[in-house]
């Protein structure tokens, strides 16, 4: 973990509109060194955006967002980010080992034959989520949790500071889902770990933190977070929610995939 000062994010007093449409409105989050915080909310709620915005891939209509310090842009090679449809064509011929190593490009890497540096990085980010036996295997031969733990090790492999991932466990079962948990705790022991998800219930076990983006942003404590949820979003559309007490799941719901901004 870097030690320089400061929040790992922060964004402060920013509102984001597609067109006519607010999607944020004076949102203020800082996000801490360290910190393993979910990002939640309604489909179309923001949850996407406000990633964007933390990757530079967006500008914020006001306010600011700083990362590690610097602006996002400036910082992207210090944050590792899973997409919400980090799909690799199944018909394109390449292993474990090559989709690990695009996770090296960043770094601006010379045309040619991969340096020896690079492929070590991409085996060791691979021994990171226990799929290094899987190196020379072809990605699309692999069950979903395998691809998604192939997908982490290309955000690992260029060592960052934060990763960022985006409704990481939608389509895995839920044995495979906690699998994938365990390993995300494992890697907040040395960066700060930031997933936008719908499935409250499921992160409410999991993270420290959760903050709930629904045009307007509140922040809480994962333990607290069923209780207020009715409150922020009446009728929770596009949430899945998880009874505990009951071990019932709301049917439907667990096809929605965020927000789609």
């Amino acid at each position: 973990m870097s030690a320089s000062p400061g929040p790992a994010v922060c964004i402060a007093g920013v509102s984001f509109s597609y067109g006519r449409h607010p999607v944020l409105r004076n949102v203020d989050v800082d996000i801490a060194r360290g910190d393993f915080v979910s990002i939640i909310g309604p489909n179309g709620g923001g949850k996407s955006t406000l990633l964007k915005l933390i990757l530079g891939l967006l500008e914020p209509d006001t306010g600011s967002v700083t990362v590690l310090g610097k602006r996002p842009q400036k910082a992207r090679l210090q944050v590792g980010s899973l997409p919400q449809y980090a799909h690799v064509d199944p018909q394109f011929p390449v292993t474990a080992l090559d989709v690990a190593l695009m996770g090296r490009l960043g770094g601006g890497i010379p045309w040619g034959p991969w340096r020896g540096r690079d492929r070590d990085l991409a085996r060791e980010a691979l021994r990171d989520v226990g799929v290094e036996h899987l190196a020379d295997r072809s990605f699309s031969a692999m069950s979903g949790g395998q691809r998604q733990r192939v997908l982490i090790a290309r955000a690992l492999a260029c060592a960052p500071e934060i990763l960022l991932l985006d409704e990481p466990t939608a389509s895995l079962d839920p044995g495979v889902q906690d699998d994938l948990y365990e390993l995300l705790h494992r890697l907040n022991e040395r960066m700060t770990v930031v997933l936008v998800s719908h499935d409250v219930s499921t992160v409410s076990r999991h993270v420290d933190r959760i903050v709930c983006v629904n045009v307007n942003v509140d922040e809480h404590p994962a333990t607290a977070i069923e209780g207020e949820l009715e409150r922020i979003f009446p009728g929770r559309g596009g949430l899945s929610l998880v009874d505990h007490s009951h071990h019932h799941h709301h049917d439907g719901d667990h096809h929605h995939h965020g927000d789609g901004r």
